[in-house]
């Protein structure tokens, strides 16, 4: 065999194993790949388990807190609900000498208000009209109105009763969100219908009471153009009354 012959050989053979080590570098490198992916798939499942069980106890509790909500609800709106059913007409509401000196304090200010900082101030009781009226405030807000809202409006640390009668002082119109718990009579609203009912406009809005309930109530409130929440929805009901605060006057 010549010296060339040997020298290819000997390149052949180098190369051989060359190819020989790459692939088995390269099964190597893919079973190490292959086993990678596998512990990786296997902690992904064990992660999507644990966060699965953890949204399912977070929704279990949440789903018991809501229910128990529901429940205080539904058990504070039937005894309201009770009251009304067992009185015929509205209860008479009695006032403290302060309270009514408050009341009158409040009507005269507003009968002699001179400045519109807001367009409409809305009244409602927060033990079952909350959630309706922050809704309502928040559409009336979407077309331009602005609402006097106690849970923005009234500030801690200062006169609830004070910042309340600003509020009715400086709006140009009233909202009165009529629920069951509004009918039943409550020294606040009581305060609120009275200073509103010496706005030139006061737009009685009925939600879960019947206009026989309203009527019971107060012999005004079924003489005003109103809506109910059961023929219309909030966002209907909310374009109605931009509709009529929002538009000019007639000089």
């Amino acid at each position: 065999m010549t010296p060339s012959s040997d020298a290819n050989r000997i390149i052949r053979e180098m190369k051989a194993a060359q190819r020989k080590a790459e692939q088995q570098a390269n099964r190597e490198l893919k079973k190490a790949v292959d086993e990678a992916n596998r512990e990786i798939d296997q902690q992904n499942r064990k992660v999507e388990q644990q966060n699965r069980r953890a949204v399912a106890e977070y929704n279990r509790k949440v789903d018991a807190h809501n229910r128990e909500a529901d429940r205080h609800n539904q058990k504070e709106v039937d005894r309201i609900n009770r009251e009304l059913s067992r009185t015929a007409s509205r209860p008479t509401v009695s006032y403290t000498e302060s309270e009514r000196r408050l009341s009158d304090k409040v009507q005269e200010a507003v009968s002699t208000q001179d400045a519109r900082e807001y367009d409409v101030f809305l009244s409602y009781a927060r033990i079952d009209g909350s959630e309706v009226a922050s809704s309502l405030k928040g559409n009336l807000e979407d077309l331009g109105v602005s609402v006097w809202f106690d849970e923005v409006a009234i500030h801690p640390g200062k006169s609830m009763a004070l910042q309340m009668d600003q509020g009715l002082r400086r709006a140009h119109a009233g909202v009165a969100l009529l629920t069951a718990a509004y009918l039943a009579g409550r020294f606040w609203t009581e305060r609120e219908l009275g200073a509103l009912l010496h706005k030139s406009t006061l737009i009685p809005v009925l939600h879960n009471v019947t206009f026989k309930d309203v009527a019971d109530y107060s012999g005004i409130l079924p003489d005003l153009a109103g809506f109910t929440t059961e023929q219309d929805s909030v966002r209907d009901i909310a374009e109605k009354i931009a509709a009529a605060v929002l538009t000019p006057e007639s000089p």
